[in-house]
């Protein structure tokens, strides 16, 4: 295994270690909560006001999909080193 991969392999596990806390389960769920709140146009009192809240959503949907984008780059990154291998 060369340092490359073990550095790899360190950086997924590390996250994988956080998706397991019970801290990052709540700070999903506050910000799906936050998301529900911003994602509306009801409130909303200028143009500005709303892109200022279009782009809250996507730094929040960003971090709310942020564990499914790890375990996807995972799957790649093992998919590239399977494919070396054979």
């Amino acid at each position: 295994m060369s340092n490359v991969d073990s550095e790899n392999e360190l950086y997924y596990n590390n996250y994988f270690a956080l998706f397991r806390t019970d801290g990052w389960k709540q700070l999903v769920d506050e910000l799906c909560t936050n998301a529900g709140a911003i994602d509306s146009v009801e409130s909303t009192k200028s143009a500005d006001d709303l892109h200022f809240r279009k782009g809250q959503l996507n730094v929040l949907r960003h971090l709310i999909n942020f564990e499914n984008a790890i375990h996807q780059g995972f799957d790649e990154f093992n998919q590239e080193q399977d494919q070396e291998n054979d």
